[in-house]
Formats: C-alpha cells, sequence, structure tokens
C-alpha cells in the first residue's frame, strides 16, 4: 500500500557514565584515579534512499532507538561508543515535529543525509578530575541523557509540474499520453489513489517530470474525501496544469471547478493559486466543433483576463497536447530551476527556552582557543543544521541571547581567535 505520511518516535543514545576507579597493584599501595570516560551515545541519522518511494515502513515500527554509550572502564579505558542509527526515507521527505507541525529538515535537494538527534557524550571518569590538590576524586561525570522527539514524516513528489483538477477531468490520461507512466484509468472518482510521477521528453533533450495529483473535492482543504492526503504533493511543484472537464460531461460547471479547486488551493496553503498555473480545456473531443469552439471561448473570456493561459485540447486523442507541454516548458525557462526545499523551522531549544541552563567560557591555552561548554548548547547542536543559513543564524542569536559573545567579549576575544563549542570549532569575528 501506498503511504506517504507516518508518525514516529526517535531516541538518541544515552552517553556512557565516567567510571571512578583506582588503581590497584600489588606493588602500588596507593594508586591514583584510573576511571575512564564513557562512550558517548549513538545519533540518530536520516538518509535518502533513491529507491525508496514510500513511507509504508514506518506503519510497522513506530520508535527508532540509537545505541547508548558503555560506561567507562578501569584503567583509562573509555567505554565503548553507541552504534549511529541510520533510517532511510525517500528523496523528498519532509521531517516536522508532531506537536507544533514545524519543519526540522527536508529530504530534497542537496540534503541526502541529516543527524537529527545527536547522540549524548559520554561522561569523564575520575582520571579526569585529578589535580595537584586533588589527587584522589572519587566521583565522575554521569553521561548525557538521550534526546527524544516525535516525528512527522511527510512525503512531498519532487516534480516541476503538477495536474490539478477534479476527479475525472483527464489528468491520468494526459500523464499516460506524454510519459511512460501507465496509471489505472477509469471512469470513476478517485480514480488515482497515489501520486504517479512521468518524465515528459521533448525535443532536444528538453523535458520536465509531471506528477498526476489524485483528484480534489471541495473541502479537500479541510480533510474531506483524502483531501491532505493528496495537497501535500503540490507544494514542492513550480508550474500547475489545471485540467478541467471543457466539455462539463459530469453536469458541472467548468469555471465553476476552476474556482473551486483553486480555493482549496488556498485554503491549504496561501501560495498555490499564485504558482504560474495554465488551463487545459480537456475533453473537447466529446462536443461538436461550434459548441468546443464556445466552450473555450467562455473559459477564456473568465481567466484570460487573470493571467491564466486557456489552451484547448483533448487527452484522449492528442488534440492540443504538443501547444500544452511547449507552453509549460516555457513557464519553467522563466523560473529558478533550484528545487523547492522547504527551510527548517524547529530549532528545540528555541521552543524549550532554557536560556536560564548554566554554561562555562573558558581558554585553553594548549589549543589556543576559547571553549564554550553548556547541556543546553550541547542539545541545540544536537538539533541544529548548521550547513543551512537559517540554522547557523539561529546558532548564531543562541550565543548572543544565552549571553556566551558577551561573556567572549569581556574575557578579551580578538577577531580570528578560535571559539570551540563542544566539539566544533569556529573563527570569531564580530559583527
Amino acid at each position: 500500500m501506498f503511504a506517504d505520511r507516518a508518525r514516529i518516535i526517535v531516541k538518541s543514545g544515552a552517553g556512557g557514565n565516567g567510571r571512578v576507579s583506582f588503581r590497584r597493584e600489588k606493588f602500588v599501595p596507593d594508586g591514583g584515579p584510573d576511571g575512564g570516560d564513557g562512550g558517548n551515545g549513538g545519533s540518530v541519522i536520516f538518509c535518502v534512499d533513491e529507491g525508496l518511494n514510500t513511507l509504508t515502513d514506518f506503519r510497522h515500527v513506530r520508535k527508532y532507538v540509537a545505541e547508548s554509550g558503555a560506561e567507562g572502564d578501569k584503567k583509562n579505558r573509555t567505554g565503548k561508543s553507541g552504534e549511529d542509527l541510520y533510517i532511510k526515507v525517500p528523496p523528498g521527505t519532509v521531517i516536522k515535529e508532531a506537536s507544533t507541525g514545524k519543519v526540522v529538515v527536508d529530504m530534497s535537494g542537496d540534503t541526502k543525509e541529516a543527524v537529527l538527534l545527536k547522540g549524548g557524550r559520554g561522561g569523564r571518569g575520575n582520571a579526569r578530575y585529578a589535580t595537584p590538590t586533588m589527587q584522589a576524586p572519587k566521583y565522575a561525570q554521569p553521561g548525557q541523557p538521550a534526546q527524544e522527539l516525535e516525528l512527522i514524516l511527510e512525503l512531498k513528489v519532487i516534480a516541476d509540474v503538477g495536474l490539478v483538477g477534479f476527479p475525472n477531468v483527464g489528468k491520468s490520461t494526459l500523464l499516460s499520453r506524454v510519459s511512460n507512466v501507465k496509471p489505472k484509468i477509469a471512469n470513476y472518482h478517485f480514480t488515482t489513489l497515489q501520486p504517479n510521477l512521468g518524465v515528459v521528453d521533448l525535443d532536444e533533450g528538453k523535458g520536465f517530470v509531471m506528477a498526476d495529483i489524485p483528484g480534489l473535492i471541495e473541502g479537500a482543504s479541510e480533510g474531506v474525501g483524502l483531501g491532505h492526503e493528496f495537497l501535500r504533493h503540490v507544494e514542492r511543484t513550480k508550474v500547475l496544469i489545471h485540467i478541467v472537464d471543457a466539455a462539463g460531461s459530469e453536469g458541472r460547471d467548468p469555471v465553476e471547478d476552476i474556482y473551486a479547486i483553486n480555493r482549496e488551493l488556498a485554503y491549504y496553503n496561501p501560495q498555490l493559486p499564485t504558482r504560474p498555473q495554465v488551463i487545459a480545456a480537456n475533453k473537447l473531443d466529446l462536443l461538436e466543433e461550434a459548441a468546443a469552439a464556445k466552450a473555450v471561448e467562455k473559459l477564456k473570456a473568465e481567466f484570460e483576463p487573470q493571467g491564466y493561459q486557456v489552451i484547448p485540447i483533448s487527452a484522449a486523442t492528442g488534440q492540443g497536447v504538443r501547444e500544452l507541454l511547449y507552453k509549460v516548458l516555457d513557464m519553467l525557462s522563466k523560473l529558478d530551476d533550484k528545487p523547492v526545499v522547504f527551510a527548517q523551522e524547529y530549532f528545540p531549544e528555541q521552543e524549550r527556552n532554557v536560556s536560564d541552563e548554566p554554561f562555562t567560557v573558558s581558554y585553553d591555552s594548549k589549543e589556543e582557543a576559547y571553549v564554550v561548554e553548556g547541556p543546553s548548547i550541547e542539545r541545540m547542536l544536537g538539533y541544529t543544521n548548521l550547513d543551512s543559513e537559517k540554522g547557523f543564524q539561529f546558532f548564531q542569536n543562541f550565543l548572543k541571547e544565552k549571553g556566551i559573545l558577551a561573556k567572549l567579549e569581556e574575557m578579551g576575544i580578538q577577531d580570528g581567535d578560535t571559539v570551540k563549542v563542544v566539539d566544533l570549532s569556529f573563527d570569531y569575528y564580530k559583527n
């Protein structure tokens, strides 16, 4: 069964606890501390699998947990780190935080792999705390706890062009005529129960990917019928071909049909009706020539003043289809060729408001770097994609709001100095 939505829980591995241990050897009666560090917990990593096209597997397994790190051992041995957990998803999967619906990461475009939850750091063993004045520390650092998130996975098809319109207006017929896709076609509503993707090849190696979005009905944006299941697939397309039964073969008014579908698109996402759209007046082969011309003229009079070009076609016979495809190709050539990718919206540390949690800023003369540490900072880095502009901006704002930048300046940091945050290093430059 095709599935394009799933709800799961993911949990990273906890860091192993540091060990409290002392050397106990025959000829070393007062051995010093030798407790090792705990191992790091495994991270939860999502990766794109080009061979997948559905989220069906997530219907059977709901919780995904990475391995925790082992406790440190005596003789300064570090505990075994937990294995990272790799979760494979189809290209185009948008991962959202379940309670807010905000985007955590979009697995499309250049994003082929994303660390969603970073494993907890292992705690330091008591050997780390030995000093000239404290030669036998009897304490060790506990490992960082695991992080957990409930997620919604949504598969939004990656296509340049989306076919929209009421059920049984000829979307599947058109797709089967212009590509190598052969969807099931019959004369009843909701024939297509999943989006079909087809590659449209035109002359000189030009072409585009077209998606047959299952038929919509009024109320789809409110979940009537299978509305939400289908509307999400329109969001990534750049151009819409709005197919209408211009012959009115089912007794509906073609003009009202177009307005009804655009209302549903607007209710679901106000940006959708603003996408470039061309109207394909279909099923004209069912009318006499004069009646067909009259039907097309009525659509043109209503919609061309609004900026929508109306192209008469017959998906069944192929009439007008070539003109339609080249019109769409021309529209695409005027748009940005980058794929539609949804930016990160959910930053857990911002949502949880942990600004009162402690942090430390120190200078490591050995590494010649300022070192910033703290539990909330480490958690923030475990959630945030620093490769994205928005993610890195959030990281900078986080450091400013917690007072870390002010503390660094108070300590005399200069432009070009190195700042080490957990296991990442940055060059400091004042804005």
